[in-house]
């Protein structure tokens, strides 16, 4: 398949708004995930009318929220970066061995895939220690540095080479690698990529420090790999962290990707390691390869992102006028299209599965090839691991409490009191997010503050979501002690309030946990649709009837926790989201 140089002159068909439009994502992109819209102005070189059109269509789409003067990514980017993965079909197809390997030998486990003369991973496994690895799906290393990179040089032609000389000698420090530590360019100032010295000296196996330079030796480490059939990373990436890596390949023998089992000198000396490792690792990657071998199941439909079609172009069009960028939407709605069975696809399927006219998503499936996110072999188009540099690094350290942050805040904003979002932590609920609001006589209470469940709305919105036999535990566990003289002390009667607020969806406490205090709360469910935290609002019971909160409330209520789930169910498709 045909890989275009992004530095290439683009094609006659190339659509320049979406080219223009995508440098705006990249920037946000590589400066963390959050910019100020005048940093971004400047980062690409465009207008600031043309960057507040490109934030002002990412917003429609949900990709980016514009807070005062910063641009920042939202979870619903993460779309993009699913259809990758889920096109590749590395993560649900071997995804599964990799978290066995990783508890089987306790150490961290990564995926990666060969991209350009880089690796980017796709997949990780990790251990939760002091010391482990921090790299995140999406993130990107040079492929000398790291034990994958060597396996895949091993298939690299000259100009492939070639290539990674060039960048070697344009980026002396890995400047362009923002995921690694640089090096410390020492060439006199040349840019010459076989200078030594770096920030660091890394030690061999035995203990002594060896060369500094990743890059001095990678084509010796190349044919090593090539010969053994895996590489060694002795502390090529930073001080202390060493691993293995193993390739993967398809039934027609083509490495698709690289195991890498990653460990630390505290554990295991780099010469330790393979001894150590690569027994279970090996057995590990013959399962994954059978599972590479297992027929592909039938192309199922699109993602209900790429749904989206004419009609909804359309109306955003007609909302927000010139403020929408039609040919970026529709450009990344094309990737969309893409996902599990949907590895590869012709024209005639991506305009099928966006509502595009053949001509308009030939025009985007080009432009996205030419920059590299799409490759093709004349008839096919299929996404890259490129598609990952979208966002997705930044986004892979979302918590469930910075999803709903801003739908909290949003919600506050619509009903004038505060919201709150907490999780069950033994017999209490915990905060873990919350919005107050400006009143004269507010509810003060803040993120970290805990209260027993059994009295509180977010308390018995949880507990109504566990099994009934952790249900019936927790109730029998727990003090049931009058908090106020309207607090529900009875095993029997709680037990009865909970089945109701379980076929209600919604719990509305008045005055058992203080006098005066009046909430509603309901579940926010995860992809599972288990119940994993509570939104709630909280008001003075003064001011309104029970009925008359729960008329006013519920639905805002019930429409911030939709979109809190919709994030979660996107977010937490291939990212472990933790709830606190």
């Amino acid at each position: 398949m045909t890989h275009p140089a992004t530095d290439a002159p683009p094609p006659q068909e190339a659509v320049g708004p979406l080219m223009r439009s995508l440098s705006v994502l990249r920037a946000l992109s590589t400066g963390g995930g959050r910019r100020a819209v005048g940093d971004l102005v400047r980062a690409t070189g465009l207008a600031r009318s043309t960057v507040d059109r490109v934030l002002s269509t990412l917003a429609r789409l949900g990709y980016v929220r514009v807070e005062g003067r910063d641009a920042v990514l939202a979870p619903g980017l993460l779309e993009l970066g699913n259809a990758y993965l889920a096109a590749s079909g590395l993560p649900d197809r071997l995804g599964p061995a990799a978290e066995r390997l990783a508890d089987a030998l306790d150490e961290s486990v990564s995926l990666a895939v060969p991209d350009g003369d880089g690796v980017r991973f796709v997949h990780q496994a990790t251990r939760r220690r002091a010391m482990s690895l921090a790299f995140r799906i999406g993130d990107l290393l040079p492929a000398e540095r790291g034990a994958p990179g060597a396996l895949f040089a091993a298939d690299w032609d000259e100009d492939a080479w070639r290539r990674w000389r060039e960048r070697r000698a344009a980026d002396p420090t890995d400047a362009g690698f923002p995921a690694v530590p640089p090096r410390r360019d020492t060439s006199g100032g040349t840019g010459g990529p076989e200078s030594p010295g770096a920030d660091f000296a890394p030690r061999n196996g035995k203990g002594g420090t060896r060369s500094t330079d990743p890059g001095a030796d990678f084509a010796s480490r190349v044919e090593a790999a090539r010969t053994a059939g895996w590489s060694l990373d002795d502390q090529l990436i930073e001080p202390g962290l060493v691993a293995v890596a193993v390739p993967v390949r398809d039934p027609q023998g083509r490495p698709v990707c690289a195991v890498s089992v990653v460990s630390h000198t505290s554990r295991l000396a780099a010469a330790d390691l393979p001894a150590a490792v690569l027994p279970r690792l090996r057995e590990t990657v013959a399962e994954m390869e059978r599972a590479l071998a297992d027929p592909v199941p039938p192309l199922p439909a699109p993602e209900p992102s790429a749904t989206r079609h004419a009609s909804w172009m359309r109306a955003s069009k007609q909302e927000l006028g010139p403020e929408f960028v039609e040919s970026l939407a529709r450009g990344l709605l094309t990737l969309t299209a893409f996902g599990t069975g949907r590895a590869a696809l012709p024209l005639t399927a991506v305009a099928e599965a966006t509502g595009l006219a053949r001509a308009t998503a030939r025009r985007a499936l080009i432009t996205l090839e030419h920059l590299g996110y799409l490759v093709s072999d004349g008839r096919l188009f299929r996404p890259t691991p490129k598609v990952l540099d979208l966002g997705f690094a930044p986004l892979s350290g979302l918590t469930l409490p910075e999803i709903a942050q801003p739908h909290l805040a949003a919600l506050v904003e619509r009903v004038h009191d505060s919201a709150s979002m907490a999780v069950l932590s033994g017999t209490d609920i915990q905060y873990v997010a919350r919005v107050p609001t400006v009143r004269i006589m507010s509810v003060n209470i803040t993120v970290g503050t805990r209260f027993p469940a059994y009295p509180t709305s977010m308390g018995r919105v949880l507990l109504a979501g566990l099994p009934p036999a952790e249900r019936t535990a927790h109730l029998t566990r727990t003090p049931l002690a009058p908090l106020t003289k309207r607090t529900v002390t009875s095993p029997e009667r709680l037990a009865t309030l909970l089945e109701q607020v379980g076929r209600d969806g919604y719990a509305l406490v008045d005055e058992e946990l203080e006098e005066g205090l009046r909430s509603i709360a309901v579940p926010v469910r995860d992809r599972d649709s288990r119940v994993v935290a509570a939104v709630n609002i909280s008001t003075h019971a003064g001011r309104r009837s029970p009925a008359e909160d729960r008329d006013a409330f519920l639905p805002p209520l019930r429409a911030a926790a939709a979109r809190i789930e919709a994030d979660l169910r996107t977010a937490g498709r291939y990212l472990r989201i933790a709830v606190v």
